[in-house]
C-alpha cells in the first residue's frame, strides 16, 4: 500500500465546542453553556490509509469526522488538506495554495443513513450525475451515463442501466449505500469520511460491504476515515490494510495505534473496556469477570471531569488521575504507539498514589450528567 510522507489530511489541537441552547426563557438570563464535543485532538491521514475512529455514542467522533473534510469548523487549531489550511482556503481562495472548491472535491463523506441523503423524487442516474455536471462540465450527457453505468456494474449493482433508472424507495439498503459510495467516488477523492456506514445493514451484509469498501479503496487510491462505535468492524479494516485505530473518549483521543497493538494489548483502561464488551473480538480468550469500569454515567461534555476525563469510570484511576491530564504519549521511545494513561509510565508518580474510592468518583461525577454529541 502506497503512502506519501506529506499527510494527505492533518489536524492539530483541534476543538469544537458548542453552545447549547436553553430554550428561550433559559437563554434570556444566563450565559449559554459550552458543549466540549472535541478537545485538542491531533490526527493524520496518508494516502490510501485506513483510519478508524471508535468510540461510545456521544464521544464527538462524528463532530470530529465532519471537521476533519470541511463540514465543521473548527472552534480552535487547524485542519490542514495537503498542507493547505481549509478554513483559510474557503474565506480567502484567490491567495490559497489549493483552492477551496479542489479541496471540498477532494474530501467526501458516506452517512449513516444514505437514503436521507438521496432525493427520492430523482431517478439514480440524476442523483450521481449532478455532481459531475458540477465538476466535469466538460463531459458529454452520453460520457457521464458510462462513466455512471461503469461504476454502478464495479459496485456490484448490475444490470447498471436497470439500477440507474431506480428511485431510492426501490433500493435495498445495502444497494442505497453502493449509490451513496459511488456518488463519493465519482469526485476522486483523496479521503472518504464513513460515519457508521454499514451500521444500518443486516450482520450478513457488513462484510460484504467493508470488502467493497476495501478494494474500491486499492482501486481508487482513496484514503477512508471510518467512524464507528463497533471495534469488531474497525479491526476488520484496519487488520487488512494496516491502517490505525484511534480510541475516543469525551471529546479526546485517548489511545491510537496498529489494530494489533490496540485490541491485542490496549494501554488505556477504555480501550480495554470497549474490549471486553465486543466479545468476538478474541472469542476463544475472551475476558472473564466485571466489565472493567465503573457503573458511573458517561460525564457531561459540557462539564467534563478535571485530570483525565476517564477517571469518574477507571477501576484502576488514583488520586493524581484527579489532578493531572494525560497526554498523548507515546507507549515506549521506541513506539508510534500512544496512549493517554500514566499507567504505561514506570516511573509515574501514578504509582504513588493513593487509589480513588468509590465515595470520590460519585462526587467526582455529580454533576457531569446528561449532555452527549457524536
Amino acid at each position: 500500500m502506497s503512502r506519501s510522507d506529506e499527510p494527505v489530511l492533518s489536524m492539530e489541537d483541534v476543538e469544537v465546542h458548542f453552545e447549547e441552547s436553553e430554550g428561550f426563557l433559559g437563554g434570556m438570563f444566563s450565559e449559554p453553556d459550552l458543549v466540549r464535543a472535541v478537545d485538542g485532538v491531533d490526527l493524520e491521514i496518508g494516502t490510501n490509509e485506513v483510519v478508524a475512529l471508535i468510540g461510545e455514542s456521544g464521544c464527538g467522533k462524528t463532530t470530529l469526522g465532519k471537521a476533519a473534510i470541511g463540514l465543521q469548523e473548527p472552534t480552535a487549531g487547524s485542519v490542514k488538506y495537503r498542507g493547505q489550511d481549509i478554513w483559510e482556503a474557503r474565506r480567502n481562495e484567490e491567495k490559497a495554495d489549493i483552492p477551496y472548491g479542489e479541496i471540498r472535491r477532494s474530501l467526501q463523506i458516506i452517512h449513516q443513513d444514505p437514503g436521507s441523503s438521496l432525493n427520492p423524487n430523482e431517478r439514480v442516474i440524476s442523483i450521481l450525475a449532478k455532481p459531475m455536471k458540477i465538476w466535469e462540465d466538460d463531459l458529454s450527457a452520453e460520457d457521464r451515463k458510462a462513466r455512471i453505468h461503469g461504476m454502478l456494474e464495479r459496485v456490484g449493482m448490475s444490470p447498471a442501466s436497470d439500477y440507474a433508472q431506480r428511485y431510492p424507495h426501490q433500493l435495498s439498503g445495502g444497494e442505497t449505500q453502493r449509490v451513496a459510495l459511488v456518488r463519493a467516488l465519482l469526485m476522486n477523492p483523496d479521503v472518504i469520511l464513513a460515519d457508521e456506514p454499514i451500521s444500518a445493514l443486516d450482520v450478513s451484509l457488513r462484510v460484504d460491504m467493508m470488502e467493497l469498501l476495501l478494494d474500491l479503496q486499492d482501486q481508487f487510491d482513496t484514503s477512508f476515515l471510518f467512524i464507528s462505535h463497533n471495534l469488531s468492524n474497525a479491526r476488520y479494516l484496519a487488520e487488512k490494510t494496516g491502517g490505525t485505530i484511534g480510541i475516543m473518549y469525551l471529546g479526546e483521543i485517548v489511545e491510537k495505534g496498529s489494530a494489533d497493538e490496540v485490541l491485542n494489548d490496549p494501554q488505556h483502561p477504555y480501550t480495554k473496556a470497549l474490549r471486553w464488551a465486543t466479545p468476538n473480538i478474541h472469542p476463544d480468550s475472551a475476558d472473564n469477570g466485571e466489565l472493567p469500569v465503573r457503573d458511573i454515567d458517561i460525564p457531561d461534555p459540557i462539564d467534563p471531569p478535571s485530570g483525565c476525563r476517564f477517571h469518574t469510570r477507571c477501576p484502576e484511576a488514583r488520586e493524581v488521575c484527579q489532578e493531572e491530564t494525560p497526554g498523548l504519549e507515546p507507549v515506549t521511545a521506541e513506539s508510534d504507539r500512544l496512549s493517554a494513561c500514566f499507567r504505561p509510565r514506570e516511573d509515574h508518580e501514578y504509582w504513588s498514589s493513593q487509589p480513588i474510592t468509590d465515595e470520590e468518583r460519585t462526587s467526582d461525577s455529580a454533576s457531569n450528567r446528561g449532555a452527549t454529541v457524536d
